[in-house]
């Protein structure tokens, strides 16, 4: 039985790749902080299902912890390693960069140094993300585009991408990093757009409120499914050479599209109800941040399987479903 240690699995993402490697058949082992934003019920909630029935063992700790660290990949001795964890809010990052620097930079160096000296044929995953382009100078953006991080963030995401391409290129470890564009689904955050978006919008639907405030309705992102991405980071470390893919959907939309759609379901007048403020803007990028997923369409052999319509509609079922448990 192959054995995996993921960090962040009380993540989106972090779930959605627990499902699937106990659907393969895995011993899942998960990181999880001794001390979060979220309540302990919040922060188990897209894993109960699992928890209940013992399909994973969790540890605790800090990510950036080397002796943790050390003392985890010596106890677990896994396989696969998948480094989700991170200080994820591009916006809190220019707050606290420290922080950001301190959990997405040493996190990464921590855990890949402790897999050097323990165990060096398991194979290892980065989360990095589509932010390291920043300020990017073409579109659409694919392995080979130069990194132009602009937040403290993105940057800190960079060092982690390239300390785990340093890893494999001079000590032959098994290191591959995938370029994450923007994923959701019903189990992100509600401090993300999307999320604000369909949580809003069905406590409209219900009466509990009666306005969404955004910020710039004409930005762009190419969204996908998290279940889909997951499959995308395991497909990666089943492959005879370790390397990097960017994992998008190819296809970009606006906030505003995001929103139109959402409402739509609800058969609401999106119009009436949405505002914008412009402490929610964000600098747009000179060209729009859309990947180019032909590597891993030719050579993963993956696509993803959710549209964007299916992915809102599911949304926007499951935070209407939150509100009617209430």
């Amino acid at each position: 039985m192959k054995k995996a240690f993921i960090t962040g699995i009380t993540g989106q993402d972090g779930s959605y790749l627990a499902d699937l490697l106990v659907e393969k058949g895995y011993e899942v082992h998960g990181l999880v902080r001794r001390i979060a934003s979220e309540s302990q019920d919040e922060r188990f909630s897209r894993i109960k299902h699992l928890l209940a029935a013992d399909k994973i063992k969790i540890h605790y700790g800090d990510v950036t912890s080397y002796p943790l660290l050390w003392r985890l990949i010596s106890l677990i001795q896994p396989d696969e390693v998948y480094h989700l964890a991170a200080q994820s809010n591009a916006v809190i990052s220019l707050e606290d960069d420290f922080g950001a620097f301190t959990t997405n930079a040493l996190s990464v160096h921590s855990i890949l140094s402790a897999i050097k000296e323990l165990k060096p044929e398991c194979r290892f995953f980065f989360a990095a993300t589509a932010e390291m382009y920043g300020d990017v100078a073409t579109s659409p953006q694919d392995e080979q585009t130069p990194f132009c991080p602009n937040t403290p963030y993105s940057i800190s995401k960079t060092d982690g991408y390239f300390f785990t391409k340093m890893l494999r290129e001079r000590y032959g470890l098994f290191t591959c990093a995938g370029i994450m564009f923007a994923h959701e689904s019903p189990r992100r955050g509600f401090d993300f757009v999307t999320r604000k978006i369909t949580s809003t919008a069905a406590k409209i639907k219900a009466g509990l409120e009666d306005k969404l405030v955004l910020g710039n309705l004409n930005s762009r992102k190419d969204w996908g499914f998290s279940g889909d991405y997951a499959k995308a980071m395991w497909m990666m470390l089943q492959r005879e050479k370790p390397d990097d893919f960017c994992i998008g959907t190819g296809i970009s939309h606006s906030v505003k599209e995001f929103v139109e759609k959402t409402f739509a379901i609800l058969d609401l007048d999106w119009q009436k109800y949405v505002t914008t403020d412009q402490k929610f803007f964000r600098p747009l990028p000179p060209f729009e941040i859309v990947a180019n997923p032909k590597k891993a369409n030719e050579v993963l052999g993956w696509k993803p399987e959710i549209s964007l319509d299916s992915l809102i509609k599911a949304m926007v079922e499951n935070d209407l479903a939150l509100i009617s448990s209430k």
